[in-house]
């Protein structure tokens, strides 16, 4: 686990900027998120690894892949994603079915039951998330959305949003 530093630690070398010495008290944080949200996906039913539902959250994003686009969007080899679906598939999380026009390509579709579990992890999530922020001061709360928009729009490749500025 990453440490956190506090206000008073020195322990951050001369050359490090302001970004520099809030990336191991960031790292920390999403490290605790994380956890966080790994826990609250694991109370759903049935309970899911983090693969499977990574898997399931991807083909709910770009519904009907075949089994090779899924295996590159999740970076994983071609005999790990067959394996991964004949579970899904096993648990009634997933159909294979015929391209209705490339007869060798197999498509894959999340069935009803799949669908119910990836709203009942958002809804465990959400709330799991929202306990956190209910417990934040207002300033704190409203900072870290501003902060994280900022974020999302460096990693997005856009520029920062208006008002996310350095620490």
């Amino acid at each position: 686990m990453t440490h956190h530093r506090g206000p008073g630690d020195d322990r951050a070398s001369a050359g490090e900027g302001a970004a520099g010495s809030a990336a191991p008290r960031i790292a920390d944080a999403v490290e605790r998120l994380a956890t966080l949200w790994s826990l609250a996906a694991q109370e759903a039913t049935p309970r899911l690894s983090l693969h499977q539902l990574r898997a399931l959250r991807t083909l709910e994003a770009a519904p009907e892949l075949n089994l090779t686009a899924l295996a590159e969007r999740l970076d994983i080899g071609l005999p790990t994603a067959s394996r991964l679906c004949d579970r899904l598939e096993a648990a009634g999380l997933l159909e294979r079915a015929l391209h209705p026009h490339k007869r060798r390509e197999v498509r894959l579709k999340l069935t009803g039951h799949a669908r119910r579990v990836l709203a009942e992890v958002a809804q465990r999530r959400a709330q799991a998330l929202a306990a956190v922020l209910d417990r934040m001061e207002p300033a704190d709360r409203a900072a870290l959305g501003q902060g994280l928009l900022g974020f999302l729009a460096v990693l997005d490749g856009g520029l920062p949003a208006p008002g996310a500025g350095a620490e």
